[in-house]
């Protein structure tokens, strides 16, 4: 993938709180935000450690109620874009209605810090980036009644990267994952970290961005690992058409999965 060419090409977060006693990264003071129902709506919150407000976005169905719990989708959305474009995503919110999730799309700190998965960026604004897709998912878990079982991570482009990454960096967490044309930089052994989560990946065979022969080495290193997952590679589809597409795929893959435990977990148990 071209770096440089990306740059300049728009593309169209347990509660995790501090041990005992400390601070959680993020606070809302005085800030309370009503439930809107089956529409987009702009959120935002205090991030602590950046000094500023950090805005975000969320979908809640239009039959959602606290009385029971819900899945949840954390989005990650692509390199110069953003948390808004992301959720409007054609297909996105109505497949989050006809299926009954909660979306959460946070900004990553910023348009382009990688999620924390880029070596070519800072390690603060990396370490901000992980850290507000963090904060966003302790937000919604505290605002919303979520299933702990099903909260799901997915990505497109500098997304798919970022929600390879972030899954890395937090196992525990997630039911599935689903990164579409994934721009990552590491090698795939640190899958070895996530063998025990089931991933769709999307890819288009003639996207420019994000090469399939990158993706396929990431998909190959799944298959090593005897890992659950199912790789969709649409021969015609270039980098945007098929997160648009293969939005039903990712909705009929997560429908299926719920989290497991990892097999490390399981002997130590």
């Amino acid at each position: 993938m071209n770096t440089r060419t990306i740059l300049f090409l728009p593309l169209l977060a347990s509660i995790l709180l501090g041990p005992s006693g400390t601070l959680p990264a993020w606070e809302e003071p005085g800030k309370k935000h009503p439930v809107v129902r089956g529409k987009v709506q702009a959120r935002s919150y205090f991030f602590k450690d950046a000094e500023k407000d950090m805005g975000y976005t969320v979908y809640v169905p239009k039959a959602y109620n606290e009385k029971k719990s819900w899945p949840l989708i954390i989005g990650l959305h692509g390199l110069a874009s953003n948390p808004s474009q992301l959720i409007r995503y054609p297909g996105f919110t109505s497949l989050a209605e006809k299926h009954g999730y909660i979306i959460a799309c946070p900004m990553g700190y910023n348009s382009s810090a990688w999620y924390g998965a880029a070596t070519f960026v800072s390690k603060r604004v990396g370490k901000l980036s992980e850290q507000d897709v963090m904060n966003v998912l302790a937000i919604t878990r505290k605002d919303f009644n979520i299933d702990p079982s099903r909260i799901y991570l997915m990505g497109h482009s500098m997304g798919g990267g970022g929600t390879f990454y972030i899954a890395m960096k937090h196992p525990g967490i997630w039911a599935a994952l689903a990164p579409i044309a994934p721009a990552i930089y590491a090698r795939p052994t640190g899958l070895e970290k996530i063998r025990h989560i089931p991933v769709i990946c999307i890819q288009g065979a003639r996207d420019r961005l994000v090469k399939a022969s990158k993706t396929r080495k990431w998909v190959e290193h799944m298959k090593k690992l005897e890992m659950e997952h199912k790789y969709i590679e649409d021969p015609k589809g270039g980098h945007m058409n098929v997160a648009f597409e293969k939005m039903p795929d990712i909705f009929d893959f997560f429908n299926k999965h719920r989290k497991k435990t990892p097999e490390k977990e399981k002997k130590g148990s």
